[in-house]
């Protein structure tokens, strides 16, 4: 888990010239709220907010806010990252406040560890949760969720209740979903197929509504 100290100042103006002028200084709007806190108005620089997009994953970083200069400062996670449709820069964000002794719901990558001993039959790893959601304290967000495939043969799958996390970290579910699967060789051309199938069907529907347009 990522521990980020971001400087932020507080802005009264809003709607779309105030952002215009922010951004023109190099800085783009935010918004900080949550369950015990009036939403606040505030801005960042930009390029310190790119810095450490680059270095971290923000979507399991705690950014301690350092409100002008530190008259307050509040530990939260990005809600939402708004981008623009066409160049995708940066043009809002979304800050929401966590209590550091409540756990919070964030999405956590599956990642795999060893060769299954069905892959080296000539089978196919299928993943299908990319990522997976933990309920945990804010401070102990894991990195990734590590399974390990080496004894997965042709046919054999983990799901979610097989998978068991270090320390006081859930994987709340209502239904054992899989997560992995290892695929015959013959089934996973099958599937290949028709996934390409689907996408070319989408590719036609989607000429044919730009013609009627």
């Amino acid at each position: 888990m990522n521990s980020i100290e971001l400087q932020v100042s507080t802005r009264t103006g809003t709607g779309n010239g105030p952002a215009r002028v922010l951004r023109r200084e190099g800085r783009v709007p935010a918004i900080l709220y949550g369950p015990a806190d009036k939403p606040q108005m505030l801005s960042v620089g930009i390029r310190d907010f790119e810095d450490i997009v680059k270095e971290s994953n923000v979507g399991r970083s705690i950014f301690n806010l350092v409100i002008d200069g530190g008259k307050e400062t509040k530990a939260t996670m990005i809600k939402e990252l708004q981008t623009h449709p066409v160049h995708h820069s940066l043009i809002h964000i979304d800050f929401y406040a966590v209590d550091m002794a409540r756990k919070v719901r964030v999405n956590v990558p599956v990642v795999t560890t060893g060769k299954s001993k069905g892959v080296e039959m000539g089978g196919m790893l299928q993943i299908i949760r990319r990522d997976l959601e933990v309920l945990c304290l804010p401070n102990a967000i894991p990195q990734d969720i590590t399974i390990d495939i080496s004894q997965l043969d042709v046919g054999q799958s983990v799901h979610v209740e097989d998978i068991q996390l270090d320390g006081d970290v859930e994987l709340p579910h209502e239904v054992n979903f899989t997560v992995l699967t290892i695929l015959s060789q013959k089934k996973a051309e099958v599937e290949e197929a028709e996934e390409g199938e689907e996408v070319a069907e989408a590719a036609e529907e989607e000429e044919a509504a730009a013609g009627d347009e």
